[in-house]
């Protein structure tokens, strides 16, 4: 795990919201499909969790994947800017999720604020075989804009390619996956839309 994703602290802000919900790990499984494991690992910060998990989490905790990604300082106003450096790490390079390897790493670019219905990050997808990607869906929307190599993208039993300049947006409710082609690790802007 790298310093910026201990200095989100994404865990702890999850058990926070969690406790003053009353609810306790096992009701928190339940209502994401998750194993208390599994959550007990995102808790205290050992794993990172992709983005799709942390829509479930934030769907069952009744608070938005923005608040996640916040900082503990206080915003007085509705803009939000991130400084290059200042860009933080959601989820590390080749986490394991469910005893495979995903090649997603994420920064993202609207920390400060909280309650937004937009999430854009800088993601960058690894190149990985084709039968070890794997697939998600959650409520919403995504854009991506391919900045650099080139990606396959996988969902509705379409395959499409992408290349530096060209644009996606679909449903991410479909079933979809990612990966970048050519041996080649692909950067894109990626924004997801989440209706709650």
């Amino acid at each position: 795990m790298t310093d910026e994703a201990r200095a989100l602290n994404l865990g702890k802000k999850i058990r926070e919201i969690r406790l003053k919900r009353g609810l306790t790990l096992q009701d928190l499984s339940k209502l994401t499909g998750l194993s208390k494991p599994t959550l007990s690992q995102i808790e205290n910060n050992v794993t990172i969790p992709p983005i799709a998990t942390l829509l479930k989490i934030s769907r069952a905790l009744g608070k938005h994947i923005g608040n996640f990604f916040q900082d503990d300082t206080p915003v007085t106003n509705r803009i939000s800017v991130v400084r290059f450096e200042e860009r933080q790490e959601v989820m590390g390079r080749m986490e394991q999720v469910e005893a495979r390897r995903i090649g997603y790493r994420y920064e993202s670019l609207a920390y400060h604020l909280s309650d937004k219905r937009m999430e854009p990050f800088i993601v960058e997808i690894e190149p990985i075989d084709e039968n070890a990607s794997i697939f998600y869906k959650h409520k919403g929307e995504e854009f991506l804009f391919v900045m650099e190599g080139e990606l396959e993208f996988r969902g509705a039993d379409k395959v499409i390619t992408l290349r530096p300049g060209d644009s996606l947006y679909f449903d991410s409710e479909i079933p979809h996956a990612l990966r970048g082609l050519g041996g080649k690790r692909v950067k894109a802007l990626a924004v997801i839309y989440s209706p709650e």
